[in-house]
């Protein structure tokens, strides 16, 4: 498709993002109901508040009077409690609330507040266990013992990698590297499926594992499948010297296009033995189409046309399906992305018992995606 045909999805988007940003005074929002777009928030950010001032920063790229860079600063301000809290999901929310914004426009104190989460995730790498475990302050801590991973915690990578950069800290690279590795080797499959957890001993000997937030310990949830994918093409992308990463992303990725529905919107998890009959995840599906734009623009021996190819179908579908219209006769806010699946799973935080909602992440990866598309953003940039 042309860039042409992606503005529309894009311009909706905008307006949501400004809709937001005028109701979220005080706090940041982590999901909203499909039925009338009222946000549930969270006073710091929660795991996944940096969505959402990743979403401001790239609005300010789009349209810099309607959407001035004080927006992105305020809303950075509200996640500082956050910025060295023990838990392995800052890495996320950090990476696109404070990186993203010294990435794009230099901004000097987005910066600093990314480079304190990163190194608190580099003190954090315990070298027992050969990665950075969840942390007693992770949303799971009630639930998990200290020696805890999971496939969602590759979220530190990102952050890893260009505070390493930032700061030419050849341990903060060595971190990247290690939790990155040690990560994929427990949660990958031989079929290159990802199950979500795993408990360590304090030697670092695997205990078990399984999938705590999927339909059983033994199937692939969506979200797990998309953080690997998401993760290794970003690695992909920064660290094209690396072959492993790359191999990693590719196989990940085949395995997502093989098994996602005809139309490209992912089951909550691929196992439920009631699909069709059961929720999908937009949020899931929007992370494949990013780490899809990600790996199409990593260099590599192979051409990213597949990957861009997919990446483009997935958007399409998501921005015509899933992403609410304009229309006086729809009571929704125009711009959300419904359909997402926080989980089924009854044993969750009462803040996360969600389904077929908006998830503030989910509409990230898609405006992310967006920006790409209508070169907003040059491919290789995020």
């Amino acid at each position: 498709m042309s860039e042409s045909q992606y503005l529309p999805a894009r311009e909706r988007m905008l307006k949501r993002i400004a809709e937001t940003r005028d109701t979220a005074r005080s706090g940041l929002p982590h999901w909203a109901s499909a039925a009338d777009g009222k946000w549930t928030f969270t006073p710091d950010g929660d795991w996944t508040g940096g969505a959402f001032v990743g979403e401001l920063w790239l609005a300010h790229l789009a349209d810099r009077s309607q959407f001035p860079i004080e927006d992105a600063r305020a809303a950075l301000s509200r996640m500082l409690p956050r910025a060295e809290r023990l838990t392995a999901f800052k890495g996320f929310g950090f990476y696109h609330a404070g990186a993203l914004g010294s990435i794009l426009f230099k901004e000097e104190n987005a910066r600093a507040v990314a480079l304190t989460a990163a190194r608190s995730l580099r003190d954090m790498f315990d070298p027992h266990l050969g990665l950075i475990p969840l942390g007693r302050d992770a949303e799971e801590a009630s639930a998990v013992g200290a020696s805890e991973s999971s496939i969602d915690s590759l979220q530190a990578t990102g952050l890893l990698y260009w505070a390493a950069d930032e700061l030419s800290d050849a341990r903060m690279e060595e971190v990247a590297n290690a939790h990155m590795r040690r990560v994929l080797e427990i949660h990958v499959r031989q079929d290159n499926s990802v199950i979500q957890s795993s408990t360590l001993d304090h030697t670092g000997k695997v205990l078990r594992t399984h999938t705590h937030k999927g339909y059983s310990d033994i199937s692939t949830w969506g979200r797990a499948q998309g953080w690997a994918m998401l993760y290794t093409a970003h690695a992909a992308m920064v660290r094209p010297d690396e072959p492993l990463w790359r191999d990693y992303a590719v196989r990940l990725l085949d395995w997502w296009i093989d098994h996602v529905p005809a139309d490209l919107i992912a089951f909550w998890d691929f196992d439920d033995p009631a699909i069709p009959n059961t929720g999908r995840d937009t949020a899931a599906t929007a992370i494949a189409a990013a780490a899809a734009l990600r790996l199409a623009s990593a260099p590599g021996p192979e051409g990213g046309a597949k990957y861009r190819l997919f990446a483009e179908r997935t958007v399409t579908q998501l921005s015509s399906k899933y992403l609410t219209p304009t229309a006086p006769d729809d009571p929704r806010p125009p711009g959300m992305l419904t359909g997402g699946c926080f989980t089924r799973k009854a044993i969750v935080r009462d803040i996360d018992a969600a389904q077929n909602v908006e998830l503030i992440f989910g509409s990230y990866f898609l405006f992310e995606c967006l920006a790409i598309l209508t070169d907003l953003v040059p491919p290789g940039w995020i």
